[in-house]
């Protein structure tokens, strides 16, 4: 048998932070519509409820020699950008701006940390990487302006992209701090901060009449809020790990690709028109991407 090819860890740390960019897609497009037909603090709850359940089973097996308390406490402040992001979120997709709020969500969260990490934790990207970033900034931006048939100028989604946008950059940034021997226990510990940000959120928005009253959520709409947030949590553990073997800047980048997910969906099954900036946009994130994992 011959011997194993060695595994370049940049490599693995790239597909894992792009395994995060599908898993977080695919969270947003399932909390979105599900967002539409019930409230969507409802939503982010059932969804952190969710990802604390699976990621508080998995973690005490997933390996690790155990988390310190610094390790934690930057867990728990990843999960308060979560809860703030995850409401902000649904709220904007809840308005049936997809194409517009979830891409715009990752221009912040995607600037911020890379800017912090070069700043302030001295990390130092290659060339090529920053340009990579520096390309993935306005390929982004081109995706979230949207088609003919979006709403346009609809400036409480972007609002609500951006308020995502710091929210998403917090929790990339602070679940970075955690120490490689913590396994997989910041991601759990983010979600405990994570529900009880929703919860309070959710209480102060109990105390407001809703714009229109909405039917009961079924089971069926309970539990697919909840696989979001599932989902999610699996994104954030892929994150995790990429983060581990990779400079922030780079896992950063390549996680924040997630937009790309909600757009296609969109177009193939919500019939929404592609526009020329769009189809740009979206080959950029390609070429941004692939200059990322250059080794």
């Amino acid at each position: 048998m011959p011997p194993p090819l060695p595994c370049d860890p940049l490599t693995v740390g790239a597909l894992l932070a792009l395994a995060s960019a599908l898993l977080y897609g695919v969270s947003d497009v399932v909390g979105g519509i599900v967002s539409r037909r019930m409230p969507f603090v409802r939503v982010a709850l059932w969804g952190q409820v969710g990802g604390l359940v699976v990621t508080g089973v998995v973690a005490p097996f997933a390996g690790g020699a155990g988390p310190t308390s610094a390790d934690l406490l930057w867990g728990g402040l990843s999960g308060v950008g979560t809860g703030v992001a995850m409401v902000a979120l649904f709220r904007g997709m809840s308005r049936g701006a997809m194409s517009l709020v979830v891409p715009v969500s990752a221009v912040g969260g995607l600037a911020l940390p890379v800017v912090v990490a070069a700043l302030a934790l001295g990390e130092r990207p290659a060339p090529w990487t920053w340009t990579g970033v520096l390309l993935a900034l306005p390929a982004l931006w081109l995706v979230a302006r949207g088609g003919p048939g979006a709403p346009a100028g609809d400036a409480r989604a972007v609002r609500d992209g951006l308020t995502a946008s710091v929210g998403i950059g917090v929790q990339y940034l602070a679940l970075a701090q955690s120490g490689g021997g913590s396994g997989i226990w910041p991601v759990a510990a983010g979600r405990v901060t994570a529900v009880g940000c929703v919860a309070a959120l959710a209480i102060l928005a109990l105390r407001r009449p809703p714009a229109e009253p909405r039917p009961a959520p079924t089971p069926a709409l309970r539990l697919a809020a909840a696989s979001s947030g599932v989902l999610a949590a699996a994104a954030l553990v892929c994150y995790l790990l990429a983060a581990r073997t990779e400079l922030v800047a780079v896992a950063v980048t390549l996680s924040a690709l997630y937009p790309v997910v909600p757009v296609l969906v969109g177009l193939k099954l919500l019939h929404e028109r592609l526009a020329r900036r769009q189809a740009l946009g979206l080959a950029l994130t390609l070429a941004a991407s692939a200059l990322v994992v250059v080794p």
